[in-house]
């Protein structure tokens, strides 16, 4: 049985103008403190589970047996709402886990709280909702910092708090610290008083720095894949004449039949395979039937039928479907073959990353030389048959 909450110091939904204690949640046995103590630094396994709204820093948690209390490392201020959230996760000593978040929101003066905002995080990068996705809400104009972490379908709810104007930040919480840091993915939306419910929020990176391109390598003789260092904008199409390929060693233009996103190029190679293998199985049964007089059946169409030739109902979240999926790489395909041992060079000008920056991105394609025929082996058929006469037994002579 995990740890339960007896109780909490201040009781939740008050006012306590001169408040100057720590805030407690009391239980009902020892819980543990972690592997990790709590040193400020955000890497102590109580400082994991605690959310201290508002403030930017770490709070200040002791660890005191069947007791946890929290003050935050400024020091309490006058006429705020103070949010104090135990996330879920914490253990007794015989590792016992809770599964529930605990909040605790008092007021130091001022009227009570009553808002309360929701809202789903989607990870752009990855096409999914985000898993515990960390979230800020900041109250203009004072730009008080109200924090919360998502569940595992990317959705929150968090509340109740002062009515005002908000900026909603979601960040993906790569290394697990509770706080927002620029090199993670994130998104942000303003939200004018008396909205409840809030637009989603799709996080993706926010280099300053445009796209570059970080690999080029060959598929096949006629085509070659560019990967990215971040994702592109989904709704760019580059023109043709935005792309130089060339010849490395003097700059000769390189003719290129097409320049497509990997989701969109695998696609169009699929629907040729599926056509040229329908058109295969057409001729055969012509080939087969001919003698009969029979007319070929006709070809079905490509792609899987359910029961009583319908497809299968697919459950869409309408949400994730109402943006393009984001992509980091670009298929190249030539008309000719590549030329064995030869260097290229691809310049994309204008190319716009999913934040909008855009840049001119550059890369060199090396294609591998040819490989050198296997020597032609000796013909060891004579050699075996003068091995086999040397290895027979003569026939004896008779007495």
């Amino acid at each position: 049985v995990p740890p339960k909450l007896l109780g909490s110091v201040p009781e939740s939904l008050g006012v306590y103008p001169d408040w100057d204690h720590d805030v407690e949640f009391r239980f009902d046995e020892v819980v543990s403190e972690g592997s990790s103590p709590s040193q400020g630094l955000g890497t102590g396994d109580l400082e994991k589970l605690i959310l201290l709204s508002p403030s930017r820093q770490v709070p200040v948690i002791h660890w005191k047996r069947d007791r946890i209390t929290v003050r935050p490392r400024e020091g309490w201020r006058p006429n705020r709402v103070y949010r104090v959230e135990l996330r879920p996760g914490l253990q007794d000593l015989r590792r016992n886990r809770t599964d529930t978040a605990k909040v605790l929101t008092f007021s130091t003066g001022g009227p009570l709280p009553s808002d309360t905002l929701r809202g789903r995080v989607i990870d752009w990068v990855q096409g999914r909702s985000a898993v515990g996705p960390l979230v800020e809400l900041v109250l203009a104009p004072d730009s008080l910092v109200y924090r919360t972490v998502g569940d595992s379908s990317g959705r929150f709810s968090i509340g109740p708090l002062p009515r005002g104007r908000w900026i909603v930040f979601a960040a993906i919480d790569q290394n697990k610290n509770l706080q927002r840091e620029r090199r993670e993915n994130y998104d942000s939306v303003l939200v004018v008083e008396g909205v409840d419910l809030i637009p989603a929020l799709w996080p993706i990176p926010r280099d300053s720095l445009g796209p570059r391109i970080g690999s080029f390598t060959p598929n096949d003789s006629v085509s070659a894949t560019i990967g990215f260092s971040q994702p592109l904008d989904p709704l760019q199409r580059i023109d043709s004449a935005a792309v130089r390929f060339m010849l490395q060693k003097d700059s000769t233009p390189v003719p290129f039949r097409s320049l497509l996103p990997k989701p969109v190029d695998d696609s169009l190679q699929k629907i040729i395979a599926a056509r040229a293998d329908s058109l295969r199985a057409a001729a055969d049964t012509t080939h087969r039937d001919t003698a009969r007089g029979q007319r070929p059946p006709p070809v079905p169409p490509v792609g899987k039928l359910g029961a009583a030739g319908k497809a299968p109902e697919v459950k869409v979240d309408s949400v994730l479907k109402s943006r393009p999926a984001l992509y980091d790489k670009l298929v190249l395909r030539v008309d000719s073959a590549f030329a064995p041992g030869t260097r290229y060079l691809i310049e994309i000008s204008g190319v716009r990353s999913a934040a909008g920056v855009a840049s001119l991105a550059k890369g060199t394609l090396v294609i591998p030389p040819a490989k050198p025929a296997a020597p032609a082996g000796r013909d060891t058929t004579a050699i075996q048959a003068d091995s086999a006469k040397v290895a027979a037994p003569s026939p004896s002579k008779p007495r």
